[in-house]
């Protein structure tokens, strides 16, 4: 039997510092993301948190 689908979501990942949307990413519902990811607007690395769409 074929497995039923997973809800997926997109949600922006928006910078703590400067508060832009710099990325999207699909995912499943559960805990809230948080990456390190490259602000091209500030020129370094800085902690992105999940906004829904």
């Amino acid at each position: 039997m074929a497995k039923a689908k997973e809800r997926v979501e997109i949600v922006w990942l928006v910078c703590e510092e400067s508060g832009h949307r710099n990325y999207t990413v699909r995912r499943r519902r559960g805990l809230k993301l948080r990456f390190k990811k490259y602000n091209k607007f500030l020129k370094k690395h800085t902690w992105h948190v999940e906004k829904k769409k």
